[in-house]
């Protein structure tokens, strides 16, 4: 089993016995999400921590998301819900990048491939070498958009 999953079964365990019932509820979601990709495909297989990291990243969007939707619908108790499960879920994520160490990222790549100037039709070479040093670190709309920004 991996690190982060056992991680995930004792911290679990640990909310159950403490009666948060937010972070219990929100670590068994994640957990069952981490199953459904283990078992997706047709060879079941026990996922890495980085595939694990991915996992969480998506059910993070989701809440994310879901809390906007929710607040914009005028339903801020539900927002809060989703914005409360999206924090336990954060903990167990890598340190977020920030605007400044995603720009870096972004520049150096740009300058790496020469691609600078080239306009939006280079924005897949460059996100295609950015995705994978920010994968489970930073949004993936926050890093499309910086690209867009520096390609111009």
């Amino acid at each position: 089993m991996s690190t982060l999953k056992a991680r995930i079964r004792t911290d679990l365990t640990t909310a159950m016995k403490a009666r948060d019932e937010v972070r219990s509820s929100t670590l068994r979601m994640v957990l069952s999400a981490i199953t459904n990709a283990e078992v997706a495909g047709p060879v079941a297989k026990e996922l890495t921590d980085e595939e694990i990291i991915g996992v969480l990243s998506t059910e993070n969007k989701k809440r994310r998301e879901a809390a906007v939707a929710f607040e914009e619908g005028g339903r801020t108790e539900s927002a809060a819900k989703e914005r409360a499960e999206a924090a336990v879920i954060t903990d167990y994520l890598p340190a977020q990048l920030s605007p400044e160490e995603i720009a870096d990222i972004v520049e150096k790549a740009v300058t790496d491939l020469g691609v600078a100037g080239e306009g939006p039709k280079a924005m897949g070479k460059v996100m295609g070498v950015v995705q994978p040093q920010v994968k489970g670190k930073a949004d993936g709309a926050a890093v499309a958009a910086e690209v867009r920004r520096q390609l111009g």
